[in-house]
């Protein structure tokens, strides 16, 4: 699984009508347009889905979707994690997780663990987990960093548990997980605007926001860097910083939601307390856009 993880992945977001309910054929237009342009992994329920405003069974038939329209083309991942680590366990033993590759799990929100109490987590879950996990390490969210040592120590003692999406910022951090970490664990770019400095050093890809609205450009860029071929991997990425800048001025997934609907691709709707960007934002990304 862990060289499925290579390139890009893609956080997808959830489409919703006017009506406040979920757009399916949005949905699966949006699936279809990613794999045609270079994506080589999806992951359902992350942050960007806008996952804590979804019901079980929404969640549930955002997954059977993806799946369907994915049709094993590329790798499919879940996200399954919140606070309650029996809960989390509880839903590793019942979902049904057919058509699915790899679970992303991300570190326990709010209660703010230590980093024993990390190790613990996801020790537990490893042991409970049916299909291969990936931590998801995103403190300006959860409250809690999962520290360098502690993630090469899961690494080390737990096999199913093969990769992490690093989303700290913290360079001196993401450099000593790659640099200590086992050969049977990966690191992947959790953040689009350093994942060209992180796979120079070693990570393998990214879990990409900005993608739902550019995955030809980000394609391009990942696997040119991947290549080693900076030159280009430097252009792709010059070109798109201003672009994934204003993707998350005003909070993901408000602001490529703007540009998808923007393109034509969606209407520009989120769920409570998500709401689309201001006027004066939306049109700066117009500018962007040349519209």
């Amino acid at each position: 699984m862990i060289n499925r993880l290579r390139g890009l992945g893609v956080a997808v977001i959830t489409p919703f009508l006017e009506s406040g309910e979920i757009d399916f054929s949005n949905l699966e237009k949006l699936v279809e347009n990613l794999i045609q342009n270079g994506v080589d992994y999806l992951v359902a329920l992350g942050t960007t889905s806008e996952i804590p405003t979804l019901s079980e069974k929404e969640k549930d038939e955002v997954v059977e979707h993806i799946v369907r329209v994915a049709q094993r083309r590329v790798p499919v991942i879940r996200g399954v994690g919140g606070p309650n680590t029996q809960q989390v366990v509880q839903q590793l033993q019942e979902k049904d997780f057919t058509g699915v590759d790899a679970i992303l799990s991300v570190a326990p929100f709010y209660s703010r663990p230590s980093q024993e109490g990390l190790y613990h987590h996801y020790y537990t879950l490893s042991q409970n987990s049916p299909l291969p996990i990936i931590l998801y390490n995103v403190p300006a969210r959860t409250g809690c960093n999962i520290e360098a040592d502690t993630t090469i120590r899961i690494a080390a003692d737990c096999s199913n548990i093969i990769a992490i999406k690093e989303a700290s910022g913290n360079m001196n951090q993401i450099m000593r997980v790659i640099a200590h970490k086992p050969d049977n664990f990966v690191v992947i770019s959790g953040d689009d605007a350093i994942t060209v400095p992180l796979i120079a050093v070693g990570a393998i890809g990214v879990i990409s926001v900005v993608a739902n609205a550019f995955p030809k450009e980000v394609s391009r860029m990942v696997h040119a860097a991947l290549d080693e071929n900076y030159a280009v991997a430097r252009s792709e990425h010059a070109a798109l910083l201003d672009i994934t800048q204003a993707c998350f001025k005003e909070g993901n997934p408000s602001g490529v939601k703007a540009f998808m609907s923007m393109q034509g691709k969606i209407t520009n709707r989120l769920r409570l307390p998500q709401v689309p960007v201001s006027h004066e934002l939306y049109e700066y990304m117009e500018q962007l856009l040349n519209i």
